[in-house]
């Protein structure tokens, strides 16, 4: 918590779904702000709850790409960086854009271990392959195996769990993974340590990340698609809010600049 500076504490959020006047759900809000100094500066229920991050982590996977010098080595532009961090509809454009980062670092789209999802004809269009377009491409040009790229004990997913470690100043050893439904790893966090990531990513400190913020918010039709939150937030606020969602309701916003 802060030290020295009052908490804005606040009991957890309740939405209602109504029905014609009558409750027909509810649903509960745990709720985190902090800066990228890792304050907290507001909680809604409880700051230290933990949860999967699962695809909120995308921007942070993308990290290991632009640091690995994969962007650079094969002319990936910003629309490509866009789609790694994408939780995208599979749209032909969505498709195609994960397929230019496999074509220009020169991988046969069947290295891909994203499933196909049901009704679709390719790994090409599930929500996560240019997360896992990138992370091929990263040990493509690293010399790192292809067809184990999504073990936890692979130098890009090792790369990737450093870099956590690094912006949370945690040991990489205390972090619990599990298998997230695309096959890639992700992590159980605080919601306090999600949101410090946030507020990190977005507040411009290093040019990975600044690289990042502009690809999400230069291209929001990539990073989810039309009527999605993520997308439409970035659009009604002309990129000043970059947002991620995850599954099982997580769901990151962070103020750029």
């Amino acid at each position: 918590m802060t030290r020295g500076k009052r908490v804005h504490q606040a009991p957890e959020v309740e939405v209602r779904l109504l029905r014609e006047g009558i409750i027909e759900s509810k649903h509960y809000v745990q709720a985190v702000v902090s800066d990228d100094r890792g304050r907290t500066l507001s909680v809604a229920g409880d700051a230290e709850m933990s949860t999967f991050v699962r695809s909120a982590l995308k921007p942070f996977q993308a990290l290991a790409v632009i640091e690995t010098g994969a962007l650079e080595r094969y002319k990936l532009s910003d629309r490509d960086l866009a789609i790694m961090c994408a939780s995208h509809r599979g749209t032909p454009e969505q498709a195609r854009q994960a397929f230019n980062i496999l074509w220009r670092a020169d991988i046969d789209p069947s290295m891909l271990q994203c499933p196909v999802r049901d009704g679709r004809q390719s790994p090409l269009e599930h929500n996560c392959s240019g997360k896992h377009a990138g992370m091929l491409a990263a040990s493509q040009l690293s010399n790192f195996p292809l067809g184990s790229y999504l073990q936890r004990n692979h130098p890009i997913q090792e790369h990737i769990l450093n870099k956590l470690a690094d912006l949370l100043k945690i040991p990489a050893a205390e972090f619990i993974a599990a298998r997230d439904d695309c096959g890639a790893p992700t992590y159980f966090m605080q919601l306090r340590q999600i949101a410090t990531l946030y507020a990190q990513l977005a507040s411009g400190n290093n040019l990975g990340m600044e690289r990042v913020i502009r690809a999400m918010t230069h291209h929001p039709t990539l990073i989810a698609g039309d009527g999605e939150f993520d997308t439409e937030l970035v659009r009604l606020t002309a990129g000043e809010l970059v947002s991620k969602s995850g599954a099982e309701g997580v769901q990151c916003v962070a103020r750029v600049g």
